[in-house]
């Protein structure tokens, strides 16, 4: 798509989005740039929301104003390297990501910022880089030591050792139905385990995160040794437990 046209498609896309919703906002550029991330390879920023706050003891529209940038650039670079790049839906689930940016910052809040961090945190697990094994805390809590991060499942469990080393098998609830997987070799202080297949209407991507419950020392022994997380990763498929 020619940048005119890309221009065009989005002026009409943010044009159809209600009023209300556009409050603080005082308008939408688009770029010819194309922005990489600043620390993730390969990774296209294809919009911002520029927002600026006035001294205020309330947030409002009067007082946050927004202003939405798109990146064509990072849009063309991205459609070069996919073959089935969608233009138009990418436009208007970007436009729609930086206005949840304006909309928490008129509410105080930066539950979309928690998200990106973790999607960022996943690409450079993905990648092979240092990366925080804690990520997917920062997702949506949408159950006991249940998170999602975009199209992301993940289901945490804490296990002592001994009770760990007891087990025969590990189970977990998926949409009120209990499933088991064989229990892996090792805990670690982080274990996280792709479920595979096996379970019923599955999301694109779920896991088993097993953490290991530590003793307060071994916490204050961390804290100053500076020592990394001993993390692993392993797949394993889920057997639903059919109930009598």
């Amino acid at each position: 798509m020619r940048f005119a046209a890309f221009e065009r498609l989005a002026s009409e896309v943010f044009e159809d989005i209600p009023e209300v919703y556009r409050q603080g906002v005082d308008g939408l550029v688009v770029s010819r740039e194309s922005i990489g991330h600043p620390s993730l390879p390969d990774v296209h920023i294809l919009g911002h929301c520029d927002t600026e706050a006035y001294p205020s003891d309330w947030a409002g529209p009067d007082t946050v104003r927004s202003v939405l940038v798109l990146f064509y650039g990072s849009f063309r670079n991205l459609a070069r390297s996919d073959p089935d790049f969608d233009w138009e839906a990418e436009l208007h689930e970007t436009l729609e990501h930086e206005l949840k940016h304006h909309l928490e910052s008129l509410a105080g809040r930066d539950e979309l910022g928690d998200v990106d961090y973790a999607m960022d945190e996943s690409f450079k697990r993905d990648e092979g880089l240092d990366w925080d094994p804690w990520y997917y805390q920062r997702g949506e809590p949408i159950g006991r030591g249940m998170y999602v991060v975009e199209d992301q499942m993940y289901v945490e469990q804490v296990w002592s050792s001994d009770a760990f080393e007891s087990a025969g098998s590990l189970r977990l609830e998926w949409k009120g139905h209990p499933y088991e997987i064989d229990r892996p070799d090792e805990l670690a202080d982080v274990h996280f385990i792709l479920i595979r297949e096996g379970v019923l209407d599955p999301p694109s991507y779920l896991e088993l995160v097993l953490v290991r419950r530590r003793a307060w020392w071994e916490n204050v022994r961390r804290f100053f040794s500076r020592s990394p997380p001993r993390i692993l990763e392993s797949e394993a498929s889920a057997r639903r437990i059919e109930e009598r």
